[in-house]
């Protein structure tokens, strides 16, 4: 038998350690803690970082920090950005197949469909960044010699609690969105299939997405989903993952400096989106300038 025969046979895998992804770095919890997460079958697939309500807070920081470089670049540039992550997952389409397989119980060609639907989808809200401004703003008519016009602004930090079930393309369905518009987020993964999330994290690092502009947290969701909810320098919640008991909880939590909330409501996420989360975390900044006149007549514009 040769040496590599004997290598291979003695040789150990190495098992993946997931990590949390806070202002472009890969840090274990604060607490230490760990929980295990398992498939469908109950069989053991990682220990994914338990995080803490400092960890919720962090991250929050890191969003905020972020938030004036994203949201100052140019839309057409969120879009370049958005579309190298497709490219990154499209590199790595194997290992989310098999993620997603372990993560939802499915056989791989149904996991297969799911990725390649996540990687659209990437694409799709990638088109959507220069587009936004043209559908929700505009010119208004008024009675006065003046120029009326709307823009679509950012909110700011939105914390964003992932889709239980849908541990992939739920997860890119409402975390694009806020990304695109030119928010800052701070994810929640799903509680039980916590991974491709967390390896979504590695892709965004490996991309053009500056750190910060998407922070991912694992753990038990209201631990980590309270201290958000009543963050002062949070200012938008997608409860998409929580039940409604827990929403109903951290809506009146978030109530306390007017975040904006977007409840959790059935959605197929196979279905192709509108533009309701688009529009779900802008605001509209409304600019007012006269039109001056031309000529010794008083004529104007």
């Amino acid at each position: 038998m040769s040496a590599v025969d004997k290598s291979e046979q003695q040789r150990l895998s190495v098992f993946k350690t997931y990590k949390l992804y806070v202002g472009g770095k890969f840090p274990r919890s604060e607490s230490g803690r760990v929980y295990e997460v398992t498939d469908s079958k109950g069989n053991w697939l990682a220990n994914a970082p338990q995080s803490s309500r400092k960890d919720a807070r962090d991250a929050v920081v890191a969003a905020r920090k972020a938030f004036g470089g994203w949201s100052g670049a140019t839309a057409y540039n969120r879009g370049q950005v958005l579309y190298r992550v497709a490219e990154m997952l499209e590199g790595r389409r194997d290992q989310f197949v098999r993620e997603v397989a372990d993560a939802e119980g499915l056989g791989k060609s149904k996991a297969a469909a799911i990725v390649d639907a996540t990687i659209d989808r990437w694409v799709w809200y990638a088109g959507w960044t220069d587009k936004i401004a043209q559908v929700v703003g505009g010119g208004n008519p008024v009675a006065g010699p003046f120029f009326n016009l709307s823009s679509p602004e950012p909110t700011g930090v939105v914390a964003v609690l992932a889709p239980q079930e849908s541990s992939f393309l739920g997860l890119v369905s409402v975390v694009a969105p806020v990304i695109a518009t030119g928010n800052t987020a701070v994810v929640v993964a799903s509680e039980k299939s916590p991974l491709p999330a967390l390896s979504l994290a590695e892709v965004l690092a490996t991309s053009d997405v500056p750190g910060g502009v998407v922070n991912v947290l694992s753990g038990r969701t209201a631990e980590i989903a309270a201290p958000l909810a009543a963050h002062q320098d949070v200012n938008a919640i997608d409860l998409a993952g929580a039940d409604e008991a827990l929403a109903k909880e951290l809506e009146i939590a978030a109530a306390d400096n007017l975040k904006r909330v977007l409840r959790p409501q059935p959605v197929d996420y196979a279905e192709t989106p509108g533009t309701e989360r688009l529009t779900a975390f802008l605001e509209t900044k409304t600019v007012w300038h006269p039109t001056g006149a031309l000529g010794a007549s008083g004529s104007s514009y």
